[in-house]
């Protein structure tokens, strides 16, 4: 029997070349090093003896090779996730609940995609949204109210996992006539005598406040909403600045409604993390929700980054 040197890692790793664009971001995908994923590459390229991708293209460029074997791994990988959850439902069976119970009101923005290939993936599990903001999500978890809580900040607690999602840049929203839309960057000082526009959360909530300005010693005045559009429209008309994430202004950038500029040299930055209860974070359907969450993200928002 002709022996084939292909295994599911080299298609995962093709396929994520191509959606992620480098060899760096397809590595953080796959939680991989860069050089393993380098690796996984050469020795197929080694066995065939052809290129499969064009070195330091950006984006990445396949050779007609990689294209071909890309067709393959478009056709073999999503047949072989489906066989495994078929195998897995006979297995220990599908059904269940995955009730997501959520910290940030920023959350819909890149939640629903994941929610939607969930659904498709997994259908007899029920899926519902713990309605209303909570100030503690996972003690949800705990009560059994919630399955999954989405949370800005892992702090251990007996009986739950917590599992990283991603990272991502905060940015400074201001009206385009605003002194401060002249800087490039703003520091902590620039937010004294501002009004600080957010959601409804308390300030250990917000990382503006728990990270930077509390430090600091500022306590700038506050003004809150629950509406992310409302936000932009106090900002629009010089109400007061915000900090949101770019990928929850991004249209209105686009539209020139207002100006964002990052927060200090470094850039500030925040966290999401999926909570769920020890016992449970096993199960293969909330395994696969992190992962959609992870892949969806990097997939279709603005500075974010997979660790």
């Amino acid at each position: 029997m002709e022996r084939i040197p292909i295994d599911v890692r080299h298609l995962q790793t093709l396929i994520a070349l191509r959606d992620s664009g480098s060899v760096s971001k397809a590595a953080s995908w796959l939680r991989l090093t860069q050089g393993a994923l380098s690796h996984h590459i050469k020795a197929l390229e080694d066995f065939y003896g052809l290129p499969l991708f064009v070195r330091k293209s950006t984006p990445v460029v396949f050779t007609p090779a990689g294209r071909r074997l890309l067709e393959t791994a478009d056709a073999v990988v999503p047949l072989l996730h489906q066989t495994t959850r078929d195998l897995t439902r006979l297995a220990k069976g599908a059904k269940g609940t995955l009730r997501i119970a959520l910290e940030c009101h920023t959350c819909f923005d890149w939640l629903m995609p994941a929610v939607d290939a969930f659904r498709a993936r997994w259908p007899e599990v029920e899926v519902d949204l713990v309605s209303g903001y909570q100030a503690d999500p996972v003690a949800l978890l705990h009560k059994e109210r919630a399955d999954v809580a989405l949370v800005s900040c892992q702090e251990p607690e007996n009986g739950v996992d917590f599992h990283h999602l991603f990272k991502y840049r905060l940015m400074a929203v201001v009206a385009n006539d605003h002194p401060l839309a002249q800087k490039k960057i703003l520091q902590a000082e620039d937010f004294a005598g501002e009004t600080l526009i957010t959601y409804p959360v308390p300030d250990e909530s917000l990382d503006i406040i728990r990270q930077l300005l509390a430090p600091a010693g500022i306590n700038p005045k506050r003004r809150t909403t629950e509406l992310t559009v409302a936000i932009l429209m106090l900002v629009a008309t010089s109400r007061g600045i915000a900090v949101l994430p770019r990928w929850a202004i991004q249209s209105y950038l686009q539209r020139q409604y207002v100006s964002a500029r990052p927060i200090t040299d470094a850039g500030l930055t925040a966290e999401v993390w999926a909570a769920m209860r020890a016992s449970e974070s096993t199960k293969p359907y909330l395994v696969e929700f992190v992962s959609l969450i992870r892949d969806t993200s990097a997939a279709t928002l603005t500075d974010v980054v997979l660790s």
